[in-house]
């Protein structure tokens, strides 16, 4: 009987002792999730790294016109336009940059994906050379019943280079995750673009 007991006792120190490490665990984990939701806010005018960007934010704006950087918009619609100084910090020409910016604001559904536009030449989607700044637009469209934002909210993100992936053993960029997020002044619909 005197052993039975003692077997009992230290079964339910056993699962107590488990049950207070599964909770300190718990706890644990948790803290560092919401340490990780913590994104930092980035300043609109300074640059922002991100492993192959170096960006330099630069304005937004709406535009009404039928063409935006030579791209003819939907009808019923205007365009939220963002221009940005980009800069290829890798050793190819790439354009990695569609998953760079994601638009937060409840206005844009964050699965509306943005077309890119060269500024220079109104090229879509150009490749982007190592180390030579160039400006890009990233242009929503918007309802045209829709009032303009005052601002646009953008996470920006960020990968990390892997000389070897886990998959083919090749190298590249790869684990996106957010560097911050950025709110930037929309200026007002002023017939064209700024």
């Amino acid at each position: 009987m005197l052993e039975s007991a003692r077997s009992r006792l230290k079964a339910w120190l056993a699962a107590g002792i488990g049950t207070a490490a599964a909770i300190a665990v718990a706890g644990l984990l948790g803290a560092f999730e919401a340490r990780q939701a913590q994104v930092p806010v980035l300043a609109p005018a300074g640059p922002i790294e991100t492993g192959q960007w170096l960006l330099r934010p630069v304005k937004a704006y709406v535009s009404a016109e039928k063409y935006v950087y030579g791209t003819l918009r939907k009808p019923g619609t205007k365009a939220l336009v963002f221009e940005v100084d980009m800069t290829n910090r890798t050793a190819q020409s790439t354009k990695d940059y569609f998953e760079l910016l994601q638009a937060t604001r409840p206005l844009l559904d964050p699965a509306t994906k943005p077309y890119i536009v060269l500024t220079r030449d109104e090229t879509l989607s150009p490749e982007l050379h190592p180390d030579i700044p160039e400006r890009m637009a990233y242009v929503w469209e918007l309802p045209d019943g829709a009032a303009a934002p005052a601002s646009l909210g953008l996470t920006v993100i960020r990968k990390i280079y892997k000389q070897r992936d886990n998959l083919y053993g090749l190298p590249g960029w790869f684990n996106p995750s957010p560097v911050g997020r950025l709110t930037i002044p929309v200026a007002p619909d002023i017939g064209g673009q700024p």
